[in-house]
């Protein structure tokens, strides 16, 4: 079965990462999760620091899954404003 792209955010101790994660439909994103080796592929990324400042964007990175605290779909109601 073909993967979609599901929007996502991802926070760690420093950044906070939007972009896309390859998920199979009807797959959790806890099974993705569970199932990744060291490093996750997001695409259309954008990174930015504790205070919101844009860090950098690209249309690939790999984040360290050790390094992930939070991980959730960002078209669910999602608000990281103060």
């Amino acid at each position: 079965m073909p993967a979609e792209k599901t929007q996502v955010l991802i926070l760690s101790r420093t950044y906070k990462i939007e972009g896309q994660i390859d998920l199979i439909p009807g797959a959790r994103l806890t099974d993705y999760m569970n199932n990744s080796n060291k490093f996750i592929a997001v695409t259309n990324a954008r990174v930015l620091d504790s205070e919101n400042n844009e860090m950098a964007r690209a249309g690939f990175i790999d984040v360290l899954v050790n390094s992930i605290e939070v991980i959730l779909p960002s078209n669910e109601d999602v608000s990281l404003e103060d």
